[in-house]
């Protein structure tokens, strides 16, 4: 009997080919190509007056040297803007190669395509740029000084001015009893992917296509970009996502100015050419995120109960906006979190700088929302002098309250309704799991010991699985084996196995039966990409879909096969029988061999086709309403998103005298709907909370005034290593399935780092009894914040 996988922990069927070094990424193709490298400015602003080539024309491997000059057509253009908004009424979009100006350190203006990367890098050398210097607008508070601007056609350095609102907030707050103004701050950040932006590119003169790979996390938005700059058609361009080291969000974005010059350059020389990014080019010219300042005004009554909330922030969108507004709607409308905040309004304003361009990087805005309303939560619950997690409970949404509308307008352009959750449960849950009523006693235990400790916990909404749709080809081959193919790319979240565990729940076949293909436009020429927790949501209910129609056809054909009704048959093991009489049966790879009336016995699979007689003699062998093959094809497309929950909880110790901060204990209380594989679940939820525990205490980009970054380097930036990072997470899940999609899944993928600087701040805060209000924290921060409350009559244990 094949066994239910739904739910089960099936070990990850890529990591044995990844771990023993089988993985392919977009450098490891070795097609003989030519290497380009990329001429970067070293001035965050600066009008190019000229750029000179001559050294480079007659160094020897030297293909070709190009310039902005050298671009026409489509090419010339700016990038695009992908996603519009009706507030982004200043979005600026660089160009593939910087044209008159650049706007960042890092900003492309010229390229060398040669035999090898070391001379290109050499060639890059010799080109000669002058510039004339501008003054450079560095960090949220220049740019709402506006004493200089990045653009000069943009008045104050707003791109977007965005206000949201679900009621009279400012009324509410003034009504209330009691009400806090309240100031926080979250620094710029990045991700950083083992593997970094790579691209290959082939063009096929003879047939005029072109084969593009590319570390991307989106093959189908690339294929389109390339097609429009270099004025192909869709099908003249295949895009193929091999192995991908990480993402995180900055690979969505596309094109980036290499997709499109490896592909121009292939084209234009007749040679296959590839890029690479370095770890230094990574630092200043992939995206970064997470930099917001805020302001909230805030009324409550002596509950705890919120009557109004009033948000304000700015969100540094760096030098261009080809993401849109997704960052700073996502940190708007997913503030709420778990909570009714009575009367909300939000405002943001979406600010240039002359730093590198800001998309997703995972959690996409959330974390900083999550911090400004969970910061709000503690400062209520000290101002009450209430426990922190009874303010929390009196504000949750209820069971019974869902569907549950905020009245705000999604990233996706859909309303912010909850789908399904049990928010007083996970309260609950994560208040044991952590030890909470018993911290006190702890405290006292490590206080005897001279040790300084602290609590913090933190809740999270997270929209996941936006739309607008996915697809999936499931194709079951006459070997019995089937092969699934869907659009959006991997980049290690184990998509070949949970996809593969919903096909052979569905089909009733063995697991290992199932190959799934990800991120081939030959195979799936419709997607969108994978971000924003959406690939289980999106591609596994596109995938189930699928598997269906091609399980209502092996049951037509078997019916007609075996004389009997379909509604008596079942397939289990890879074989359809008879319910009842196992004898009679036909296995999925004869049910294949059926489905294709070929004309000839060419293996032992079609010979035992022969011995059945399938369909009306008198009708053709393939009827007008059907088609040859074994497969099934459908799309899944949402009305809106599907909401995930979550709540962190941390124990903290830091250290009286040198302030180092160490995490004690760190716990997850989850739910992500139906869990297709809870490894797979947990092992998000661990990557999650490292990098949580990286925004929270280490990861920052230091800029300095002229706009020049100070830590490009692994030396400088700091990560946390496998010591930083707690030695376990204590994790329990909680499924209230999603009734918008046929598994009732939930998004996972973000998850865990989402609340991790809400959390620890928390927990800093209770052990210091110092209000903590920006993140990260280093120690030498936290040093001098105690000597900025030190008093000589207060210690940390009146300040709590």
């Amino acid at each position: 009997m094949t066994t239910k996988l739904m739910g089960e922990a099936v070990q990850r069927v890529e990591d044995d080919r990844l771990v023993r070094g089988g993985g392919q990424y977009v450098d490891d193709i070795d097609l003989g190509a030519l290497h380009l490298a990329v001429v970067r400015s070293p001035h965050a602003h600066a009008r190019i007056r000229s750029v000179d080539v001559d050294a480079v024309l007659d160094i020897e491997g030297v293909h070709a040297v190009w310039t902005y000059d050298d671009l026409d057509g489509a090419m010339a253009e700016p990038l695009p803007l992908l996603i519009p908004h009706p507030t982004l009424t200043h979005g600026r979009t660089q160009y593939a190669l910087a044209r008159d100006e650049v706007n960042y350190v890092g900003e492309a203006i010229a390229i060398v395509v040669a035999d090898d990367r070391y001379v290109a890098e050499d060639a890059v050398g010799r080109v000669v740029v002058d510039f004339e210097l501008l003054p450079a607008v560095v960090g949220v508070e220049a740019a709402r000084a506006a004493e200089n601007l990045v653009h000069d056609d943009v008045p104050g350095n707003i791109a977007a001015r965005s206000v949201q609102q679900n009621g009279d907030a400012e009324a509410g707050i003034k009504a209330a009893p009691h009400t806090l103004s309240l100031d926080f701050d979250i620094e710029r950040s990045a991700c950083m992917p083992m593997e970094g932006r790579g691209v290959t590119a082939r063009w096929d003169t003879a047939n005029g296509r072109l084969q593009v790979w590319t570390s991307t996390q989106t093959s189908t938005g690339v294929r389109a970009a390339v097609a429009a700059k270099l004025g192909l058609d869709l099908l003249q361009v295949d895009v193929i996502t091999p192995d991908v080291g990480g993402g995180f969000g900055v690979k969505i974005n596309h094109p980036w100015p290499e997709e499109l010059l490896v592909s121009l350059a292939a084209q234009r020389l007749g040679r296959p050419v590839k890029f690479t990014e370095d770890r230094r080019e990574h630092f200043i010219s992939s995206a970064h995120e997470r930099a917001q300042l805020h302001h909230v005004d805030v009324g409550f009554d002596d509950e705890g109960r919120l009557l109004g909330l009033d948000v304000r922030f700015w969100h540094d969108h760096g030098a261009y906006t080809p993401y849109g507004l997704i960052v700073p709607i996502n940190a708007s409308t997913q503030l709420v979190g778990p909570y009714k905040t009575g009367p909300y309004r939000v405002t943001f304003d979406s600010l240039y700088t002359n730093t590198v361009i800001v998309t997703p990087y995972r959690g996409a805005g959330r974390p900083q929302g999550c911090f400004v309303m969970e910061r709000t939560m503690d400062a209520i619950a000290a101002y009450l002098g209430k426990d922190r997690a009874d303010v929390r409970e009196v504000n949750l949404i209820q069971p019974d309250e869902f569907p549950y509308d905020h009245g705000l307008v999604f990233q996706d352009g859909r309303e912010t309704i909850y789908d399904s959750g049990d928010f007083p449960a996970m309260l609950e849950k994560i208040k044991t799991l952590v030890g909470w009523d018993d911290f006190e006693a702890y405290r006292s235990e490590m206080a005897a010991q001279g040790r300084r400790v602290g609590i913090g916990l933190a809740a999270y909404v997270e929209g996941t699985g936006a739309g607008p749709y996915e697809g999936a080809h499931v194709n079951i081959e006459s070997s019995g084996k089937v092969k699934v193919a869907t659009g959006l790319t991997s980049q290690g979240q184990g998509h070949q196995t949970a996809f593969a565990q919903i096909v052979a729940d569905e089909l009733g076949v063995p697991f290992e039966d199932v190959e799934i293909t990800t991120g081939d436009t030959r195979r799936m020429a419709y997607a969108v990409g994978t971000f924003a927790s959406r690939a289980a949501v999106m591609s596994g209910s596109a995938i189930h879909l699928a598997a269906k129609r091609a399980k209502e056809k092996v049951l037509r054909l078997a019916s007609d096969a075996l004389e009997a009704d379909p509604e008596d048959l079942q397939i289990v093991d890879g074989v359809v029988s008879v319910k009842g009489s196992p004898g009679t049966s036909i296995s999925l790879g004869t049910v294949a061999v059926l489905s294709n009336p070929l004309r000839y016995a060419f293996d032992e699979a079609s010979k035992a086709a022969t011995q059945f007689s399938v369909g009306d003699a008198t009708k053709p062998p393939v009827a007008e309403d059907d088609e040859p093959g074994l497969e099934g094809k459908d799309f899944y497309s949402p009305i809106r998103s599907t909401f995930a929950s979550g709540m962190h909880a941390v124990i903290v110790e830091t250290d009286p005298d040198t302030a180092e901060i160490t995490i004690l204990k760190y716990a997850v209380v989850h739910d992500c709907g139906t869990v297709i594989n809870p490894m797979i679940v947990e092992g998000q939820i661990h990557g999650g909370v490292a990098q949580g525990v990286g925004g929270a205490l280490y990861e920052k980009m230091a800029y300095d005034e002229s706009g020049q970054l100070l830590n490009a380097s692994f030396m400088d930036f700091l990560m946390p290593y496998v010591t930083e990072v707690p030695d376990s997470i204590e994790i329990d899940h909680l499924e209230t399935p999603s009734p918008l999609n046929p598994l009732g899944i939930k998004g996972a993928g973000e998850a865990g780092v989402i609340p991790g600087s809400a959390a620890i701040a928390a927990a800093i805060e209770d052990a210091e009894g110092l209000p903590i209000t920006a993140m990260p924290i280093s120690p030498s921060e936290l040093f001098e914040l105690r000597a900025r409350h030190a008093s000589a009559t207060t210690t940390p244990e009146e300040n709590r």
